[in-house]
């Protein structure tokens, strides 16, 4: 049994049953409360799980490592990953999340945090919660490190807090009424969406789609990256005549939006919109744009440089990966980060990130307009993209080479960045990421260009080389 078939650059994700068992969960979570909780002086952690059928049992494994460490364990039960970082944020606790995000029913996984939500990757720890948990599990015995009695178990729901954590953060005092569609994916949206945006006597009402909790997914995979995944949230907002439509991941950290055409929203126009507000009240607050940072994966829209540009701030690339992310924007004081993958991160929320925060952000600005939401997103939106493109390859490094040798030959130069990075500022400008999945066997490309026409062109032409056999 190997540690190491389940750790990636940035958490701990594997299929259930195989690499992922509750025995090496119970390695992981006292191998957690030894490199992380005890040493940087914490008796306590939070544990949250989401709604998949092997998540109470790997959430039991965790709890029972870590109290065999003599940690206290405090148990949210059900919910968010994004509510984990609130009460690890709030109460000054490392937390452990189990959950598999976006992925397959398959699939399962452990997202860890030190105290502040500070994140726990492979530069910040995760490689040393890997070799102990091995050590562990080689010893064949959870009990061999020394540890005084068992930890203590308290519940506790946080959801309450949470919600009201998030309404102090973005004010919707004022806004017009809105219609919203909201598909939870039958997961952990379909807990916090009532709580946040159930508020009495906020004008928004929602139309909910799959709220039952079922980790099997038997509507669609809790992934919007995936368009097939998000055609009934599209249907729905034309068919209702909503404002706007959010469908959120499995752990509902992150969001993608449908406009009221039913058009999915590029990441890019949502993270400019929300860079220019946080700048906005930092600039009101007195300070100078000089100072103000924002952070963002290297998979990034020319549209979010340009609006980060034209306000004064300053625009820092990140390793894609949350734990990456949130460490670049600790680094800089950044008061906003993002990543192409609808991941969106906030200063004022432990540099951690939440798709609710980020929603009620566009809620915010939406309904202080009386136009639509493709009307307000329009100028931050100026460029063609393609969205993420998934797929099976089996050489890498071959189809790589190949779109390599191809962009170049069409005026394109490479630039530093996660997996390839191509890039042609001569007119018509376009940029092509390929990169290799950290959770998945995929090749995810993206294409970004100056028009809808050479976009397509592109796209077209490095699909047919990424897909071709060697």
């Amino acid at each position: 049994m190997q540690v190491a078939d389940v750790i990636t650059s940035y958490d701990i994700r594997g299929r259930v049953p195989g690499p992922l068992t509750p025995e090496v969960a119970r390695a992981l979570g006292a191998a957690f409360a030894q490199v992380v909780v005890l040493p940087e002086g914490h008796r306590e952690m939070v544990l949250g799980r989401d709604m998949r059928e092997s998540s109470p049992a790997l959430a039991d494994a965790v709890l029972e490592g870590a109290r065999s460490q003599g940690v206290d364990v405090t148990v949210l039960g059900l919910c968010s990953t994004d509510a984990l970082y609130y009460a690890s944020g709030s109460g000054g606790r490392p937390g452990a999340m189990v959950t598999a995000s976006h992925n397959p029913a398959g699939y399962n996984g452990i997202k860890l945090c030190r105290a502040g939500a500070r994140p726990v990757g492979q530069e910040s720890g995760l490689g040393e919660v890997r070799d102990l948990a091995q050590w562990l599990l080689d010893r064949g015995d959870l009990h061999t490190l020394p540890a005084g009695p068992a930890g203590a178990v308290r519940h506790a729901d946080v959801l309450p807090d949470y919600a009201a954590h998030l309404h102090s953060l973005v004010d919707l005092e004022g806004i017009r009424p809105l219609r919203l569609v909201v598909d939870a994916g039958n997961a952990m949206a379909g807990v916090t969406v009532p709580a946040v945006l159930g508020i009495e006597g906020l004008p928004i009402s929602v139309e909910p789609l799959y709220f039952e909790l079922d980790g099997t997914f038997p509507h669609h995979e809790a992934n919007p990256l995936d368009p097939a995944n998000v055609r009934d949230l599209q249907d729905a907002v034309v068919r209702s005549g909503a404002d706007l439509g959010l469908a959120f991941d499995g752990d509902a950290d992150r969001v993608v939006l449908v406009d009221e055409r039913g058009v999915q929203v590029p990441a890019g126009a949502v993270a400019a919109l929300i860079a220019t507000r946080e700048i906005a009240r930092d600039v009101a607050a007195g300070q100078s744009p000089r100072d103000i940072t924002v952070v963002h994966g290297s998979v990034v829209s020319r549209g979010v440089e340009e609006a980060v540009a034209g306000l004064g701030a300053r625009f820092v690339r990140s390793p894609v990966g949350h734990s990456f992310v949130k460490a670049r924007m600790a680094q800089h004081g950044a008061v906003f980060g993002a990543e192409h993958s609808a991941h969106y991160y906030f200063r004022d929320f432990w540099y951690a990130d939440s798709g609710l925060l980020a929603a009620l952000h566009v809620l915010a600005a939406l309904g202080r307009e009386q136009g639509t939401l493709s009307a307000l997103l329009a100028p931050l939106d100026p460029y063609a993209a393609s969205g993420e493109i998934n797929s099976g390859v089996r050489d890498v490094a071959a189809a790589t080479d190949r779109v390599r040798d191809w962009a170049r030959a069409h005026g394109a130069r490479e630039r530093a960045g996660d997996g390839l990075l191509m890039r042609r500022d001569d007119d018509p400008f376009w940029w092509v990421s390929l990169r290799a999945s950290n959770t998945e066997s995929l090749l995810r490309l993206n294409v970004e260009a100056q028009d809808g026409e050479t976009m397509v062109r592109v796209r077209d032409a490095v699909l047919a080389l990424v897909r071709q056999e060697a």
